[in-house]
């Protein structure tokens, strides 16, 4: 047979863990700490609302710049090809009147 010994220690630390997670279980069951995780849960989700109108208003702007940057750069698009075909109808004019 196997030789078992009884630490009195050991056998006090499993019940005192015992007791105290019976009393844990009661005291997290409790009207108290409903209400502790009702409150808290509450701010949970005013936190989650903030954030979600911070994020829609920062995607907000972030369309709106990227919209201006967009028809600055196909304004300048335009103002380049502008320059360009100006540039060539003074060339051309210039060859030709060498020609001449």
């Amino acid at each position: 047979m196997a030789d078992f010994k009884f630490s009195k220690v050991k056998t006090g630390i499993f019940a005192a863990g015992v007791l105290f997670g019976t009393a844990g279980i009661k005291i997290l069951a409790s009207k108290d700490a409903k209400k502790l995780y009702t409150n808290c849960t509450a701010a949970v989700l005013r936190a989650k609302d903030y954030v979600m109108k911070t994020a829609t208003t920062i995607q907000e702007n972030a369309e709106d710049i990227y919209a201006e940057a967009k028809q600055i750069n196909e304004e300048r698009a335009a103002e380049d090809i502008y320059e360009e075909s100006c540039e060539d109808e003074e060339i051309a004019g210039e060859e030709e009147a060498e020609k001449a």
